[in-house]
C-alpha cells in the first residue's frame, strides 16, 4: 500500500474488550493509537470527545478513524468541534447504534444518554470520507436507522448482512474485512 495513514481506534461505550475485532486489529497495525478507556459507567460524551481530540493531536500525518458502535456517535460529536479535522483522511464507522430508541437491558437508557449529552445524535455531514457498515440484525439499531445516519453523515454504506452488532457476542472476534476496508479508505477518492 503506497499510502498508509495512522489509524485511530475509537471503541464504543463498553471500551476495550480483549476478544473484540478492534483490539485484535490494533495488534496487527504498525501505526495505530487507541482512544484510552473511559470506564463503562462514565457516559460523559464531552469527555470522550476530548479523548478523541487529544489522541489525534498527538498523531503524525493523515489519520484514518476506525470506530465501532457508540464510538461512531462519538466521532460525529467530535467532528462538530475538532481543531484537527484536516488530519483525518477517512473513517470506518461500524455498527452505529440507535441511541434515540430504547436499547436492550444492560445498555444505557435514553435518559442516561441525554444526561451524558449524547442526544441529539449529530446529523451533519462529516467533513471527511466515511464508510458506515450496517447489519440486518443488529440488536442496537435497525438497518434503516443506521442507514439514515449514514445518509445524514454523507457516508458510503456497506450492508454486511446478518452480523449482529459485529462484536464478540455476535461471533466476531477477528474481523479480517476491517483491514480490507481500511485499505479501501486509504486509497484517495477519485
Amino acid at each position: 500500500m503506497a499510502f498508509a495513514p495512522a489509524v485511530l481506534i475509537v471503541p464504543g461505550l463498553r471500551d476495550h474488550v480483549e476478544a473484540h475485532w478492534q483490539t485484535l486489529l490494533a495488534a496487527k497495525l504498525p501505526n495505530v493509537k487507541v482512544v484510552p478507556p473511559m470506564g463503562r459507567e462514565d457516559l460523559d460524551c464531552a469527555k470522550r470527545v476530548v479523548a478523541i481530540e487529544d489522541a489525534i493531536a498527538g498523531m503524525q500525518g493523515p489519520v484514518l478513524i476506525v470506530a465501532h458502535s457508540g464510538g461512531c456517535i462519538m466521532v460525529a460529536h467530535w467532528a462538530l468541534r475538532s481543531q484537527h479535522l484536516d488530519q483525518v483522511c477517512g473513517a470506518l464507522l461500524a455498527a452505529p447504534p440507535d441511541f434515540e430508541t430504547p436499547m436492550p437491558d444492560g445498555y444505557p437508557s435514553i435518559a442516561a444518554l441525554t444526561a451524558g449529552a449524547w442526544l441529539p445524535v449529530p446529523r451533519h455531514p462529516l467533513p471527511f470520507r466515511s464508510l458506515v457498515c450496517t447489519s440486518s440484525n443488529d440488536p442496537l439499531a435497525s438497518r434503516e436507522s443506521a442507514q439514515q445516519l449514514a445518509h445524514a453523515w454523507h457516508s458510503e454504506i456497506l450492508d454486511l448482512g446478518a452480523v449482529g452488532h459485529l462484536n464478540p457476542a455476535s461471533g466476531y472476534g477477528d474481523w479480517p474485512m476491517a483491514l480490507d476496508l481500511i485499505h479501501r479508505l486509504s486509497v484517495p477518492a477519485l
